[in-house]
């Protein structure tokens, strides 16, 4: 008999992922297209959704020839998308411009404003709103773009866009809307308070009207859809979520105490409650987000590995020569230059909010440093440190997260930050928690193919299919040795920003 398998689509900042994936977890073939984003502004990042598309029916047949099978052999379609990357588009889903990326900051006016009405549904983002999310990003294209907002019939996520191109349906994710759409499930929903004192009680309009929770409804791939893909018409297409909420089941970290940490261009730290834990640092606690009855705590940074990125780019030439020679990977060298600097990176500290800081300060002007610079330091010191501020980070959200009853015992790292183990060994030894690698590191697309193995039958729930999907490769112990060092270390990075804030805001 043959086996199951399953499409996971995974839609990241920098590339789109689809994977071919059997119900144990194996993967039997992938395919990867690069996405573009441009930054006109400081603070703002966009997106063009056409681009998404084509990557996806580039990536599929890509990934269905590797594995070597027929169009016929896929059970159904899981998706993940970044979250929130909004675009306004019409009825057809043809875009009206460029769609805003997760991590534009362009709207933190909008968000102070919003944050600052009190409503009653923010108690379950601990009272905060975040420029990245739908409601500020809509008015502040309702204000600044007034003619596109009103030509937009549908004001929509990436997620739902693709959904909408895979089954022809409109909906929307209730792992989106309960995460970034301020959407209370316990109370009913919408705000209507909310969405009328801030002027955007026309936005509801804009919206597809139907919810349906993750990994579950009715879509089918659709004809079109199957033949640019390169699949049958009829495949059962799971309903999306965000990316990082697919890697937390990717990971398998569905336990007590249990963390998962996406680590790509932003860091996303996620952890299921069956309480509620409010009025924390964190970026909010979402009921029913994954699974009903469930409270998921998330926190994150939204700038890790975008800081590498842009450290390659400008200023890794001579390694970048150096692994064009030699065939190497550029950040296989980068990390044999950092690793050969002692912990501490002999003084040198770096502050990592280089588009601001989500969790827990939740300051979109807070801006990266370096301090300590000397002669004696070279390009080894600065990676290095970019490695320590990305993981101190970190451990600034898990105290945040102790302080208000959640106890962090286990972290479950996936995503393409996972490459370099100096990284993670890093990450352990500043966080004194042991790091635990699944085999498959690419985590969200391995959890949207797991939510597609659940969508069709093949298992009866999220966690039965996590436990025959995910598949541990190591664990990756702090070393004793550097805790001191790493102690004094992130009690001076706490220092930094408090310390550079005025000059940040001037």
């Amino acid at each position: 008999m043959m086996r199951p398998l399953f499409l996971g689509l995974d839609i990241g900042t920098q590339s789109v992922r689809a994977v071919v994936i059997d119900e144990q977890g194996i993967c039997h073939g992938y395919g990867v297209r690069p996405l573009d984003t441009t930054y006109p502004h400081p603070g703002w990042a966009e997106q063009d959704a056409r681009q998404w598309w084509q990557a996806v029916c580039g990536a599929v047949p890509e990934a269905l020839s590797r594995a070597g099978i027929t169009n016929n052999s896929v059970a159904a379609i899981g998706l993940d998308c970044t979250a929130c990357t909004v675009i306004p588009c019409s009825l057809d889903a043809t875009p009206l411009t460029r769609a805003l990326l997760w991590m534009d900051q362009r709207a933190h006016r909008e968000a102070a404003e919003i944050s600052a009405t009190g409503d009653s549904s923010l108690r379950y983002v601990s009272g905060v709103v975040s420029p990245e999310w739908m409601l500020p990003k809509a008015l502040w294209l309702k204000r600044h773009r007034p003619e596109l907002y009103a030509r937009t019939e549908r004001m929509v996520e990436c997620t739902d866009w693709l959904m909408y191109r895979l089954t022809g349906s409109w909906t929307l994710s209730l792992n989106h809307v309960a995460v970034k759409w301020n959407y209370v499930r316990p109370e009913g929903g919408w705000s209507q308070a909310l969405l009328h004192r801030v002027g955007l009680e026309d936005l509801a309009e804009k919206w597809p009207q139907q919810i349906v929770p993750l990994g579950q409804g009715q879509g089918r791939l659709t004809a079109t859809a199957a033949e640019q893909l390169g699949l049958r018409e009829g495949i059962p297409v799971a309903q999306g979520g965000i990316d990082a909420y697919l890697g937390m089941l990717g990971l398998g970290a569905v336990g007590a105490g249990d963390l998962a940490m996406i680590v790509g261009s932003s860091t996303c730290h996620l952890a299921t409650s069956p309480t509620p834990v409010l009025g924390s640092g964190m970026l909010g606690c979402f009921p029913d987000a994954v699974s009903e009855g469930l409270y998921t705590l998330e926190g994150g940074q939204t700038s890790t590995g975008s800081i590498l990125d842009w450290y390659r780019r400008h200023f890794a030439g001579t390694q970048q020569v150096q692994a064009e020679r030699t065939g190497r990977a550029i950040w296989e060298l980068l990390d044999e230059e950092a690793a050969g600097v002692p912990p501490g990176c002999d003084g040198l500290l770096c502050l990592d909010s280089w588009q601001g800081n989500r969790c827990p300060l939740k300051d979109p002007q807070a801006r990266g440093a370096w301090v300590g610079l000397t002669l004696s330091h070279g390009t080894g010191h600065l990676y290095r440190s970019l490695y320590e501020a990305t993981a101190c980070g970190t451990r600034h959200i898990l105290d945040d997260l102790r302080s208000h009853g959640f106890q962090v015992q286990r972290i479950f790292a996936g995503g393409g930050g996972v490459r370099s183990r100096l990284w993670m060994q890093i990450h352990a030894d500043v966080l004194d928690l042991p790091i635990h690698l699944p085999a498959e590191s690419e985590a969200c697309a391995l959890g949207a193919a797991l939510v597609a193995a659940t969508h069709s039958g093949y298992f009866n729930s999220l966690k039965e299919a996590a436990a025959s999907m995910v598949r541990l490769r190591e664990i990756i112990e702090p070393q004793p040795s550097t805790k001191a060092i790493y102690k004094d270390l992130y009690e001076r990075y706490r220092k930094l920003y408090p310390a550079l804030r005025p000059l940040m805001r001037s």
